[in-house]
């Protein structure tokens, strides 16, 4: 799951009692420190990175159907995209609770999500409500390397992988974004959330315009959430007859209507991306490019 955008001052190991939260459990992975919190009845996954903290999820564990994180409620907003809802795969798992809400309301429908690190997935089963169910899968691998190597199509692709402030160099490119793009259903859509505050947001937007024709921006309180597909663009009159019906035979936690009246097509929002910014593209031919993904995935060394 992709970081909120405040970033917390990370407290030496000796403060910690200081701290208003609860550290429930730390750990030191090949890609992240991980912090897992209680604070009231939330608890939180977040990964360090130079001397700060980035919230990665939040759950509540008296209501595994809540989203506390209002861009991961926009995340699902997809839904109101595709003809028919039979497959999902998400990129970057986090604390597992945007693969979970949809397959709480959709059980039916496979959702797979896809995470590099294998300890945020041990920590999401230990204290995120996460469960091995049918029709929910998730799987220890890059998220391109992933996609390279399937053969099958989706209706909804979520990416939400972020490493502190930034998103893997490998999910942001021109290139990745044709891969994710040949993963698609024929009406299908890819949603990624984007931290606006970056000096990389025009960038990542014009990478994804490159690759779709279509861009609809959600502001969701300090992250921006695009759902991007191809084909004609889609209707305020036909996402709202798709959202009405998905919402009447899903009873969603978040309103799908509610949520499609914060879109900003990007062709009448223009403005606020800079068209000139660069398209973002591998640095490497494909095969450098996937034997320096294990590389580049590490996690960064501290400040001193």
């Amino acid at each position: 799951m992709g970081a909120v955008v405040v970033a917390v001052l990370l407290l030496v190991a000796g403060a910690h009692a200081d701290d208003a939260r609860q550290l429930l459990e730390s750990r030191d992975s090949l890609y992240n420190n991980i912090y897992v919190y209680r604070e009231g009845p939330y608890v939180s996954m977040t990964f360090g990175y130079n001397q700060h903290l980035y919230e990665e999820s939040l759950f509540n564990p008296l209501d595994d159907r809540e989203l506390p994180v209002t861009y991961t409620r926009f995340m699902t907003v997809g839904l109101a995209y595709p003809k028919k809802v039979s497959s999902i795969l998400e990129i970057g798992f986090g604390g597992g609770r945007t693969a979970w809400y949809l397959h709480r309301f959709l059980p039916d429908t496979p959702v797979t999500s896809v995470e590099l690190d294998p300890m945020v997935v041990q920590l999401a089963d230990k204290y995120f409500g996460i469960k091995q169910e049918p029709n929910f899968n998730v799987v220890q691998q890059d998220g391109r390397v992933f996609l390279t190597s399937s053969p099958r199509l989706y209706d909804l692709i979520l990416i939400d992988a972020y490493r502190g402030p930034f998103v893997p160099f490998q999910l942001l490119t021109k290139q990745f974004y044709q891969i994710v793009k040949q993963h698609l259903s024929e009406d299908g859509v890819v949603v990624q959330n984007i931290e606006p505050t970056t000096m990389l947001f025009d960038s990542a937007v014009n990478t994804l315009h490159a690759v779709f024709a279509n861009l609809d921006l959600y502001p969701a309180q300090g992250n921006i959430v695009v759902v991007a597909y191809d084909g004609k663009p889609r209707s305020d009159q036909a996402l709202q007859a798709i959202a009405a019906e998905r919402q009447a035979a899903l009873n969603l936690r978040y309103d799908l209507a509610q949520m499609l009246g914060a879109r900003r097509p990007l062709s009448t929002e223009g403005a606020l991306v800079d068209p000139k910014a660069s398209v973002l593209t591998d640095d490497f031919a494909p095969v450098e490019a996937l034997k320096a993904i294990e590389k580049h995935n590490r996690k960064w060394a501290a400040k001193k």
